[in-house]
C-alpha cells in the first residue's frame, strides 16, 4: 500500500508510442501516474521534448534518469534490444518497470530482467494492451469456463498488419536481425501471439514457414505460419502478415461444445446442446446449431490506458497488473521457436532451448546488414493510432 495519490514516472524513448504516452500522462488522462521525467537519446529530439515540455526533466542518457530521484517508475519504448538492459538497470534503482512489447528479442534476456525485476521486488509489466478489449476477454472466459469443451482447433488469421516499404524505411533500427531482431512476429504480431497464448494456452510444439523480404525490401519476415500442437492433440494455425490488403482478422476457435468466431468487431459462440464426440458416437441426425453470445465490441476503448493506469494503481494499492512482464515469456517464446523452426526448417519442440536459439540469431545478425541512416525519418504523434488498440 502507497500513501501518494499518484506515481511519478518517467519515459524512457519518446518516439512513435512513447509520445503516445508522455502526453495521456501530461494530460491528466492517467491519473495514477505524473509525468516528471523523460529520456531519449536523440539529441534533436531531446531539444523537441524540452521546448514541448518546458516544466519536464529531459535526459538524454537513461542511467542519469534513474539516478535522478525524479522517478518511481519508467515506461521503456525503446527499440527491442533495448529493452532488457534498460530494465534491469532501472530494477537496479528500485524502480517499477513498464515495457512495450516485445519484452525482448530472446528469452534468454527476459529471463534475466524477470529475475531483476524478482531480487528488486519491485513491479514489472507489459504493455499488452490488446489484453483489455472485451471480445478477446470472453473468449478466454468461455476457454476457462468450460463452455467451449476441450479445444480441437484454433485458427488465427491476422493480415491485416499492412505496411508499405516505406514504413521499414522510416527509421534505421526497423526490419532488419541486429536493429529490431525479426519482421512480423517480433514488431507487429506480439499482441496477437500473446492472445493466442492467453486464450487458448501454450503449445507444446511448434513448425513455422517465415517468407523473408516477400513484398518488400527487408531482410527479416514479412509473413509467417505457424502450426502449433497442444498437449492434448489439438491444433492450431497463426497466420500474419504486412504484405496483405486488404487484410482479415479472424480467431476461430473449436471445441467439443461449440466454436467461437471473432471477426468484425464481433464475437459470436455457437453453443452444441451435448457434447460433439457425445453426438458423434451415440445420436442421430445432424445437431442443431444455436448461435448465441454475440458482443459487439465498444471502440471507444483505449487499451493503452488502461494498461497506464492499472500499472499506476498496482503501485500504489496492490490491485493486479493487466499483463505481468514475466507473460511476455510465452509470446516471445512460440516467437523465437517459429524463427528456429523456419530456420532449421524442423518442429520445434517446448521449451525452448534459449541457447540454441541465441547462437542462430547471432548467425542472422552476422550476415545481416549494417545498421545505417534512415533515409527518412520517424514522425512522433502525441496521439495513439487506432491499429495500436485492436486492428479489425
Amino acid at each position: 500500500m502507497n500513501n501518494k495519490s499518484s506515481v511519478r514516472v518517467g519515459i524512457v524513448g519518446v518516439g512513435n508510442i512513447g509520445s503516445a504516452h508522455a502526453s495521456a500522462i501530461a494530460e491528466g488522462k492517467i491519473p495514477s501516474l505524473t509525468l516528471t521525467a523523460l529520456c531519449d537519446n536523440d539529441e534533436k529530439r531531446a531539444d523537441e521534448l524540452r521546448r514541448s515540455y518546458p516544466s519536464i526533466p529531459v535526459f538524454e542518457n537513461a542511467e542519469k534518469l534513474f539516478a535522478s530521484g525524479k522517478v518511481d517508475a519508467v515506461v521503456i519504448a525503446t527499440p527491442h534490444y533495448a529493452h532488457p538492459p534498460l530494465a534491469i538497470r532501472a530494477f537496479s534503482y528500485g524502480l517499477h518497470v513498464l515495457t512495450e512489447k516485445p519484452a525482448g528479442v530472446y528469452c534468454g534476456a527476459v529471463r534475466e530482467m524477470v529475475d531483476a525485476a524478482k531480487q528488486s521486488g519491485k513491479l514489472f509489466a507489459i504493455m499488452f494492451n490488446q489484453r483489455t478489449n472485451k471480445l478477446f476477454q470472453a473468449a478466454k472466459d468461455l476457454m476457462e469456463s468450460g463452455a467451449l469443451g476441450e479445444m480441437k482447433r484454433n485458427v488465427w488469421i491476422i493480415t491485416n498488419w499492412y505496411r508499405k516499404q516505406a514504413y521499414y524505411d522510416s527509421g534505421a533500427w526497423r526490419a532488419s536481425w541486429r536493429g529490431e531482431g525479426g519482421g512480423v512476429l517480433m514488431n507487429q504480431a506480439p499482441h496477437n501471439l500473446d492472445l493466442w497464448q492467453w486464450i487458448c494456452g501454450m503449445p507444446c510444439e511448434i513448425y513455422a514457414d517465415c517468407g523473408v523480404g516477400r513484398f518488400h525490401e527487408i531482410e527479416v519476415e514479412d509473413e509467417a505460419t505457424i502450426f502449433a500442437r497442444y498437449p492434448n492433440g489439438a491444433t492450431g494455425t497463426f497466420i500474419t502478415s504486412t504484405g496483405d490488403y486488404p487484410g482479415t482478422n479472424r480467431l476461430e476457435i473449436t471445441g467439443t461444445l461449440g466454436k467461437l468466431v471473432i471477426e468484425n468487431k464481433a464475437l459470436t459462440f455457437y453453443r452444441l446442446p451435448i457434447s460433439e464426440r457425445n453426438y458423434c458416437l451415440t445420436a442421430e441426425g445432424t445437431p442443431k446449431l444455436q448461435p448465441e453470445a454475440v458482443v459487439i465490441e465498444d471502440e471507444s476503448y483505449q487499451g493503452h490506458h488502461r494498461v497506464l493506469e492499472q500499472f499506476g494503481r498496482a503501485i500504489l494499492y496492490g490491485e493486479p497488473l493487466v499483463a505481468t512482464g514475466e507473460e511476455g515469456l510465452r509470446e516471445l517464446t512460440i516467437c523465437n521457436a517459429a524463427y528456429l523452426s523456419a530456420w532449421q526448417n524442423r518442429t520445434v519442440s517446448l521449451p525452448l532451448d534459449d541457447g540454441e536459439y541465441l547462437s542462430e540469431l547471432q548467425k542472422k545478425i552476422d550476415g545481416g546488414k549494417a545498421i545505417g541512416k534512415a533515409r527518412s525519418t520517424d514522425q512522433s504523434s502525441t496521439e495513439y493510432h487506432p491499429r495500436w488498440n485492436t486492428n479489425w
